[in-house]
């Protein structure tokens, strides 16, 4: 998809995303950091896996309006882009790319949790 090779791109920084489960894989398999803006579904909880837990991105806050506002936009652009959490985000999103990588690799999880299935049901 045209989306994959914007991400894969090494000239991106980071991904601004609505933080539905398709984008949030493709950028953490291609390593990129995220910040996030969940409207509806899915998208909070994954915003809250990426900000929180995996630690490889942020999630724009809004204002009393709901709305966010290109100060916060650009806030949290340079909180991922620079400086020490920046780094650290950064670093996280490349062990994610690492991992990702491994697992799909031959001989890597990925290959052998879908062999072992395969065994199963055709035993089955």
């Amino acid at each position: 998809s045209p989306q994959l090779e914007v991400l894969a791109n090494e000239a991106i920084g980071c991904f601004f995303t609505h933080c539905g489960w398709n984008s949030t894989v493709e950028a953490l398999t291609l390593g990129v950091p995220m910040i996030g803006m969940p409207q509806w579904t899915d998208q909070p909880m994954n915003a809250k896996l990426i900000q929180d837990f995996w630690k490889v991105g942020v999630r724009v806050k809004v204002d009393k309006d709901g709305l966010v506002t290109r100060k916060e936009i650009g806030d949290r652009i340079k909180e991922v882009m620079v400086g020490e959490k920046g780094e650290q985000i950064r670093e996280n999103a490349k062990r994610w790319k690492d991992m990702t990588k491994n697992a799909y690799s031959q001989e890597g999880s990925s290959e052998r949790m879908i062999n072992e299935f395969v065994s199963k049901v055709v035993k089955f």
